[in-house]
């Protein structure tokens, strides 16, 4: 039998954002995020999940 396997990775990098608050930080880094100039490239691996089929629970591989 074969089943489909889904490995997910969730990897984070820390970004400096000049800004008056945390307010306007968040604004500033989604924006940057959406226009790509902040980008993940890196990242540590902070989360590994593994899925079997379409709809199985997400199982922490951690």
């Amino acid at each position: 039998m074969k089943f489909k396997v889904t490995i997910e990775e969730h990897i984070s990098q820390a970004f400096e954002i000049e800004a008056e608050d945390e307010e306007q930080a968040e604004k500033i880094a989604v924006e940057k995020y959406q226009n790509e100039e902040l980008i993940v490239d890196n990242g540590s691996v902070t989360a590994v999940v593994l899925q079997v089929g379409d709809d199985g629970p997400w199982v922490d591989m951690n």
